[in-house]
């Protein structure tokens, strides 16, 4: 990640704590949260101090190599770290894969260290795959924030792009601003400016208009838990931007390192989904925009099923939805 032209990893482990980039006070401030705790781990995650499914599966892998550190319970770390964000697989993925090197006697630490290591080049892979896709002068439609933030480094849905702009291919990516919390707008658009990539904000509802009107060429996506069948979950609104996808004959492309596929889920369905505060809703920033008594429903998720997706780009390699459960099982 480049930040006025210095890298940075979104979150990395460094003297007993847990660091990260605040993505809360971006664009307007940039901040590292220094976490000492398995508790302030778990809360920022949960606040989001820290977003998108393959940073906070390190964020939880480095969370149970400081409880451990720290003479806590393990059981109860686990727990605490699980139940901040129910939708995202790279979470359990990142606990489980700590808590396994532990039952092996390995140092903790350099497991989740090996596990952030290994996420940052399944995510560099995901772009070498994914830029194949882009030719020059491609109009590219993101949803979300899938860029380095949403991960170690790289991204998924961004990834892709960062390397065709490396090849020399011009490209100009529509972001979807990503209402509640604005992390499109907020931090997409930050991480392009960041790297230079051409780019415009749009509002949500804006995209089926470009789509229609010939100015998008594709749209890439990431994604929070891929099931079995090739349904996946990613931030809400990625379903309407699938159906318009399908019908203005644009190819959808979904973009996740294998950690994010769980193959003990059969379908879209049986992915659950988080519900967060509806104050999310009812303010930007710190303004309501609604008026007082009414209610607001804010699902964080959407499941965009397999038939409407042209592909899922992983580190592997591109497939066809159907075949995630074939490859990835073995």
């Amino acid at each position: 990640m480049l930040v006025n032209g210095k890298p940075y990893r979104t979150v990395w482990f460094e003297r007993r704590k847990v660091k990260m980039i605040d993505q809360r006070k971006l664009p307007f401030e940039f901040e590292i949260a220094e976490l000492s705790k398995v508790n302030e781990v778990a809360e920022a995650i949960k606040t989001m101090v820290v977003r998108g499914a393959p940073a906070i599966g390190a964020a939880g892998a480095y969370g149970v190599a400081l409880s451990l550190l720290n003479g806590e319970d393990l059981k109860e770390a686990k727990e605490t770290l699980r139940n901040t964000r129910p939708t995202a697989y790279d979470l359990f993925y990142g606990i489980d894969y700590v808590l396994k090197s532990i039952e092996k006697n390995e140092d903790p630490v350099k497991s989740a260290e090996q596990y952030a290591n290994l996420s940052v080049e399944a995510c560099k892979k995901i772009g070498e795959h994914g830029a194949e896709l882009i030719k020059d002068n491609s109009r590219i439609l993101t949803h979300c924030n899938a860029g380095w933030l949403a991960c170690v480094d790289w991204g998924t849905a961004l990834s892709p792009v960062y390397f065709a702009k490396r090849q020399g291919k011009r490209t100009f990516v529509y972001v979807d601003e990503t209402r509640p919390r604005l992390q499109g707008a907020k931090l997409t658009s930050w991480e392009l400016l960041n790297e230079g990539v051409p780019h415009a904000v749009i509002a949500d509802n804006a995209a089926g208009h470009y789509m229609r009107t010939g100015g998008i060429d594709i749209v890439i996506v990431g994604a929070d838990r891929i099931a079995r069948n090739g349904d996946f979950a990613n931030k809400i609104g990625t379903y309407e931007k699938a159906v318009l996808a399908k019908e203005n004959g644009i190819p959808f492309y979904a973009a996740a390192p294998s950690s994010t596929i769980d193959l003990s889920c059969e379908s879209g369905d049986k992915i659950p989904i988080e519900e967060r505060s509806e104050e999310e809703v009812h303010y930007i920033g710190n303004e309501r925009v609604t008026p007082e008594g009414a209610e607001a429903k804010n699902p964080a998720f959407d499941v965009t099923p397999s038939k409407l997706v042209t592909g899922i780009i992983t580190e592997r390699g591109i497939f066809n939805p159907g075949e995630i459960a074939k490859v990835f099982e073995k």
